[in-house]
């Protein structure tokens, strides 16, 4: 199994060296060289560089609803006189300080490249430069013909200038950007999640930016203690069994598997020790949900403000995306380690103390899913009520997402049966707890999970054919896939999932060491 799983990592190593990812990283906020650091080269191109090689799998797994394609010649005088234009335009949806991120992407491709000219004739490139716009899946999938019917992609047949291009990305959007926006400032095209059901498709990436966060907090702030420890490995063992990301299951696996090594049971080690302990890993769980997260911005969950939504808005999503997910008899053990969890990791003070008082108020165990789910959801509910009275009082709140009591009639008007408002103009709602929860597990989890995409490199894998297909089912790591399995075998075998993580850690511990005994 160590010599299938070596394999893997080398062809991982090889591809990623062939293939040149870093401008397409730029896109989702990753820059390279001495720009990953500090603030980046100001002259770095925002638009992002394909070619045949990466052109399909790029845009098959980009987030961005819609993709504009430059298709160019690096000869023609016109396409340089034409790239300022172009990253004008780019700059306000593709570079690290986008003033509005996660919508567009915008790609170009170089047509006088040998290794393109079947790509852009499958375009009918037949001018230069020539502008393609729609949505990314279509491009990675399809061909464009003059004239095509009922095709997605369509040519922008007006935007030789940057001024021109984005008045035609307005009336196509209905949108209103302008080339001054900067970034949190005019937030026209925010989605407005409380009328639009379709927007949690697009928290899955928000999903993984809030698991990533988290370990990153946990790691710069060196929270993991002999009396922490506990909590952080049964909330990873919920994620490799039920978050709603494959990378991040993947990644939960690999740190749970190798947490003994990181943070012995002991941890009898000096302060010096534990520091550069921390060094060593913290790179690598950085990685949790993939090289690629976090990103730098917020889809689902970006505030109009820079202090508003976003982490905590992530972290909402994921817990409830779990809670849907699991079954009766983990119901009581999730629970307690998502208190437990939020207690001991969570850094805002004032947040942790309060939802830990809701934690201690319940005096029942819980017997079902279902009333976990509708625990957090009143949870929630309470929490943003008392938000709302003082986001009132001091004006802090976001005017582009102000707090309400969800779900909203918008999106699920059988949840109620009535509502009123008292003389302080609270909301009070005789909720239809059925359907309430029924609304739950179709927003946090069917339809959360059906907006999975593979991660870059996984569609770059496929479609060079050098590893075998990735399905979501299974991991590029051996050592991960067996526990997995297993796990289900138990489960089926209605055992407890505590139980079960247990025994995969034991069997994970006893091979390495029989490994090392070798």
């Amino acid at each position: 199994m160590a010599a299938t799983a070596a394999r893997v990592l080398v062809a991982l190593a090889v591809v990623a060296a062939s293939l040149d990812a870093a401008p397409a990283l730029r896109s989702l906020g990753v820059r390279d060289g001495a720009g990953a650091a500090g603030g980046g080269d100001a002259d770095a191109d925002a638009a992002v560089d394909l070619n045949a090689t990466n052109f399909g799998a790029f845009l098959k797994a980009s987030p961005e609803s819609f993709a504009v394609v430059e298709f160019f010649a690096h000869w023609c005088p016109a396409c340089r006189n034409y790239k300022p234009h172009y990253e004008k335009v780019a700059k306000l949806f593709n570079a690290p300080d986008a003033a509005h991120p996660g919508i567009i992407v915008m790609a170009r491709v170089d047509c006088a490249s040998k290794v393109n000219t079947d790509l852009c004739s499958r375009f009918s490139v037949d001018h230069y430069p020539f502008l393609l716009w729609g949505p990314p899946t279509k491009f990675a999938s399809a061909q464009w013909k003059p004239k095509q019917d009922n095709s997605e992609i369509e040519l922008i047949d007006d935007g030789r200038t940057s001024e021109r291009l984005l008045e035609w990305i307005n009336k196509k959007m209905g949108s209103s950007f302008s080339l001054d926006d900067k970034k949190y400032e005019n937030e026209n095209m925010l989605p407005k999640n409380a009328s639009d059901l379709g927007q949690i498709v697009r928290a899955i990436y928000d999903v993984e930016e809030a698991t990533a966060h988290a370990i990153q907090i946990i790691l710069d702030h060196k929270m993991i203690k002999p009396q922490t420890r506990n909590s952080l490995v049964r909330i990873l063992q919920i994620l490799v069994a039920h978050h709603p990301s494959k990378r991040c299951r993947r990644g939960s696996a690999d740190l749970l598997i190798n947490f003994d090594d990181h943070w012995p049971t002991n941890l009898s080690l000096s302060s010096q020790e534990s520091s550069r302990l921390l060094e060593s890993v913290g790179a690598e769980n950085h990685w949790i949900c993939g090289k690629e997260v976090p990103r730098g911005y917020w889809m689902f969950c970006r505030g109009s403000k820079n202090e508003t939504r976003g982490f905590s808005c992530g972290l909402w999503v994921l817990l409830h995306s779990l809670t849907v997910r699991i079954g009766d008899g983990e119901s009581q053990s999730t629970f307690t380690s998502i208190c437990d969890f939020i207690h001991n990791f969570f850094i805002c003070e004032e947040c942790r103390r309060h939802f830990y008082e809701m934690c201690s108020s319940v005096s029942v165990p819980f017997k079902s899913s279902r009333d976990l789910v509708l625990w957090l959801w009143s949870t929630h509910n309470k929490v943003d009520e008392r938000l709302m009275k003082e986001e009132k009082e001091l004006g802090t709140g976001d005017p582009s997402f102000p707090k309400v009591i969800w779900p909203p009639k918008q999106l699920c008007p059988s949840c109620y049966r009535s509502s009123s408002r008292t003389a302080d103009g609270a909301v009070q709602v005789d909720w239809n707890e059925d359907e309430v929860f029924h609304f739950l597990v179709n927003y946090y989890g069917k339809m959360l999970v059906s907006s999975y995409k593979e991660t870059y490199m996984e569609s770059l894998l496929k479609e060079k054919k050098q590893v075998g297909s990735i399905s979501d089912d299974s991991s590029a790591s051996s050592a991960a896939t067996v526990p997995i399995g297993a796990a289900l075998g138990v489960a089926v075998a209605s055992c407890t999932f505590g139980a079960l993580a247990c025994f995969w850690r034991t069997q994970q511990k006893n091979r390495k060491q029989r490994k090392n005994w070798n």
